[in-house]
């Protein structure tokens, strides 16, 4: 794929390419993992303006693990099979509650 242009993977914005969301998971559980990445990006934002170095990993922590189970980080998920994928997404939410001191709703 030539740079700018978009397919059913990526999409491009401001000239870099981004990978998108796997479709294949199913909105409800997408939309709590945009949930946990968007306060991931918040608290970005905030502990740099605070100049906390610990609060700013765990940040960049929790907004990797929601990128990694909405697909957008981590093994291509167009090359895995749905199951694997779905698990992954499940196990990504599972593990940010977690973060929240919300534990696993499936353990």
């Amino acid at each position: 794929m030539t740079a700018g242009v978009e397919d059913d993977h990526f999409f491009v914005v401001d000239g870099r390419r981004w990978r998108r969301t796997d479709p294949a998971i199913p909105e409800d559980l997408a939309a709590r993992l945009r949930s946990h990445l968007g306060r991931g990006r918040n608290a970005v934002k905030q502990a740099k303006r605070a100049g906390d170095e610990d609060a700013l990993a765990a940040a960049r922590h929790r907004n990797g693990l929601a990128k990694n189970g909405l697909g957008e980080r981590g093994r291509e998920w167009w090359t895995r099979p749905e199951s694997e994928r779905l698990a992954q997404a499940e196990q990504a939410l599972a593990d940010l509650d977690r973060l929240d001191g919300a534990g696993s709703p499936r353990s």
